[in-house]
């Protein structure tokens, strides 16, 4: 009784479609509720420093005198409270991830 379990399942198997999608070749479709990297723009960004007093694991950094802008990719947790509380909506959640790094680095941007 279970061979047939099985041999029905690999049938089925043979004549469908691969449930795994190629990757590299395949550009992968994120939902629409994914929460990947943040991005800015800087021209609309005032320097006011509130994404960085609300960021809870500090990955922000806001210089005003220098009008830069910067944040740790390995200490963010997109968690989106940066996005909420920034009052020009300068930021925004992509739903792209950052890219893989071996080493710790920081994308900076200045205005």
């Amino acid at each position: 009784m279970k061979l047939l379990v099985m041999a029905k399942s690999v049938l089925s198997n043979l004549f469908s479609r691969p449930v795994t999608e190629r990757y590299p070749f395949v550009e992968k479709k994120y939902f629409v509720g994914t929460r990947g990297k943040v991005l800015i723009e800087i021209d609309k960004c005032i320097f006011c420093g509130l994404c960085q007093r609300k960021c809870p694991t500090a990955a922000i950094v806001v210089t005003k005198e220098q009008k830069g802008w910067e944040i740790d990719r390995l200490r963010c947790v997109s968690c989106n409270a940066c996005v909420e509380i920034c009052p020009k909506k300068c930021l925004v959640l992509d739903t792209k991830y950052a890219a893989c790094s071996e080493k710790r680095y920081k994308d900076v941007f200045h205005a």
